[in-house]
């Protein structure tokens, strides 16, 4: 699987077919028995780091279940999960250095804006994966990886967020890993489909899916 630099690339398959396990693999939270995972103009072989440094390096994941501060406001979310210095000095000496206009830049991003003040736990189950979204943004990634992330949404919050990954995808490669068909129509990109644990077909949807071995 070669993914290009500012690619977004949607991944499709059935259960057990090793979509949540390659993720698993890329951030460092399982270890192969063999083969490589290149990144960076494949400077860097992923298998040989841990998973802190693999989130130094630049790859963000969003896990299926949206996991954000429940108890915080949805700014502090953001500001909890901005890229920067995490030494002890800089956390007992904390000044905001401009983070208030990159979590305004942010939140304006993921359409919640308005809803700053709130706590996160009173957000909607769509407001929750925009937000965890964002959160993903702070840590400005080279590479996002987004598990299933219009499960459980209405029709009107998938549409919004299919929109969102294609602003995110200006400026940064994505990898989706999705269900539902029709987002990824929505999405507009190419398709791989794994198949136990090996790639089955690439191409667009349309292509994909008039494959007799995919359809099979």
């Amino acid at each position: 699987l070669d993914l290009a630099h500012g690619e977004m690339r949607a991944i499709i398959g059935p259960n057990g077919a090793g979509k949540t396990t390659m993720m698993d693999v890329i951030t460092g939270k399982t270890r192969p028995d063999k083969g490589e995972v290149l990144f960076d103009n494949g400077s860097v072989d992923l298998t040989t780091r841990d998973e802190a440094a693999i989130a130094q390096l630049g790859i963000g994941r969003k896990f299926q279940k949206p996991t954000v501060f429940d108890d915080h406001i949805v700014e502090d979310n953001v500001l909890l999960a901005l890229k920067g210095d995490r030494t002890v000095g800089r956390n007992l000496f904390w000044r905001p250095n401009g983070d208030a206009e990159r979590i305004g830049d942010i939140l304006k991003t993921i359409g919640l804006t308005a809803h700053g003040h709130r706590l996160a736990g009173a957000l909607s189950h769509g407001q929750k994966q925009w937000l965890e979204i964002g959160m993903l943004l702070a840590q400005d990634p080279k590479l996002l990886l987004v598990d299933e992330p219009v499960a459980g949404m209405t029709d009107a919050e998938t549409m919004t967020t299919a929109e969102l990954l294609r602003d995110i995808a200006k400026d940064h490669t994505v990898i989706v890993v999705e269900h539902d068909m029709e987002f990824v129509r929505r999405l507009g990109v190419k398709v791989t489909v794994l198949h136990e644990g090996s790639v089955l077909a690439e191409g667009t949807l349309d292509d994909v899916s008039a494959n007799e071995r995919v359809v099979e």
